[in-house]
């Protein structure tokens, strides 16, 4: 399980922050709890909207909205919480609306014997208000009196007792957690625009991106550089050449469609009839709605929409279509840029199956099923709904399995 906790104090020194770094460390068995920080958060006011160019903002929802649930530890000050939270669930709940259908638990710590009870009652008021609407956790009300004392130098609280009661209130939360996110839906997102008519910043203009030779028009139009040029990257400086051979070494298939729903990229490892997922030079530059037949377009929005959104960073699928003797895996992840915003997807996929039998011999152990021992190849597991690829005509992809609506398609294969 994945937990977002949300420190509610700007403090440099809070001991909100050790009773949430004290969770993450002493109940990790039970969860992992993400740390997110309200202090670069802008002041809420609503003639502006942060919520598409502040990077915290962005990033915060996006971890709330792909966590299971939210613990929320808040100081009091004057009888209710920071100024600093307000403003924080005030953002989330103007045009981002992550809490919605969240479960969240209340904590607290104080310098006083009540720890915190009054902010935790009025924060539980704010979590129920419209435009918030998250599932607040009932009672097992944890309240961390007289926080200075509570802490040894290690960071750890102190009294057993009071260890032994958190991980009470933390192990029924996860219970609760789990029940709630089986009952509710996910949120809907707008339908995409699969045909890329749209434009972003490094849309390349004046050529139409379903043309065959889009490739060559784009390149030339653009100037782009080739050969031995080099190029600076965030992490190094590799020539154009040596980032293909870099790229074209891996043992996986990656494709790259941009936010506009482009397909830009796809790394040349293998010709085109021993691909996992069959693509072809000419494809490069199409819309997703043109490499994709149109009976699976509702599936590959929907996918495309959640990643959007932020609802999911990843999403993977078996597609068993490929034999017994494969076991391979396509796996759609959400990229974003430095100012965490979303860029597109990378759709990779590779054969699990010579990496699982690898582990197995150099460990000696042996896959097992029900008791039995399993040899010679995988049992073969019912699949999440998916498409994969297989060449057709034109831009088109034919379909190898044809899906529901809830499967999983991105990228250039269908």
């Amino acid at each position: 399980m994945k937990l977002v906790g949300i420190v509610g104090s700007n403090a440099e020194v809070s001991y909100n922050r050790k009773l949430m770094e004290f969770i993450a460390k002493e109940y990790k068995d039970l969860f992992t709890l993400e740390l997110l920080d309200i202090t670069n958060l802008p002041m809420f006011n609503q003639d502006e909207d942060h919520s598409k160019e502040n990077k915290d903002l962005i990033v915060m929802n996006r971890k709330i909205l792909q966590s299971d649930g939210v613990i929320i530890a808040t100081p009091e000050h004057n009888h209710t919480i920071t100024a600093s939270l307000k403003s924080a669930l005030e953002w989330l709940s103007f045009e981002l609306h992550p809490f919605e259908n969240k479960p969240v638990m209340v904590v607290g710590a104080s310098y006083y014997d009540q720890g915190s009870s009054r902010a935790q009652l009025h924060l539980r008021q704010v979590l129920d208000a419209p435009g918030v609407n998250a599932i607040v956790f009932p009672g097992n009300e944890f309240l961390l009196g007289k926080a200075k004392e509570a802490f040894d130098e290690n960071g750890n609280i102190k009294d057993e007792r009071t260890v032994g009661y958190l991980r009470m209130c933390l192990t029924k939360f996860a219970k609760f957690a789990t029940v709630a996110k089986s009952l509710a839906e996910r949120k809907p997102t707008p339908p995409e625009d699969l045909t890329a008519s749209g434009k972003i910043s490094t849309t390349i203009e004046g050529v139409e991106g379903n043309d065959d030779d889009w490739y060559e028009k784009a390149a030339e139009k653009v100037n782009a550089v080739s050969g031995d040029t080099y190029v600076k990257l965030d992490r190094g400086i590799l020539t154009v050449d040596q980032l293909n051979c870099f790229l074209n070494s891996m043992p996986i298939e990656l494709t790259y469609a941009d936010s506009n729903n482009q397909f830009l990229y796809y790394n040349y490892n293998k010709e085109e009839h021993e691909m996992l997922a069959k693509r072809r030079p000419e494809q490069v530059g199409c819309s997703l709605s043109a490499v994709h037949p149109e009976r699976v377009h509702g599936s590959v929005s929907w996918l495309v929409g959640l990643l959007r959104s932020g609802q999911i960073d990843v999403f993977r699928t078996h597609v068993p279509t490929h034999g017994p003797d494969k076991y391979v895996v396509h796996n759609y992840q959400a990229m974003y840029d430095k100012d965490g915003k979303y860029a597109g997807i990378n759709e990779y996929i590779l054969d699990f199956k010579p990496i699982v039998d690898w582990y197995l011999k150099q460990t000696g152990q042996t896959l097992v099923k029900n008791g039995m021992a399993v040899s010679g190849g995988y049992a073969q597991a019912p699949a999440a709904d998916a498409t994969s690829g297989a060449s057709g005509g034109g831009h088109s992809h034919g379909a190898q399995a044809a899906a529901p609506a809830a499967d999983a398609t991105s990228g250039a294969s269908a």
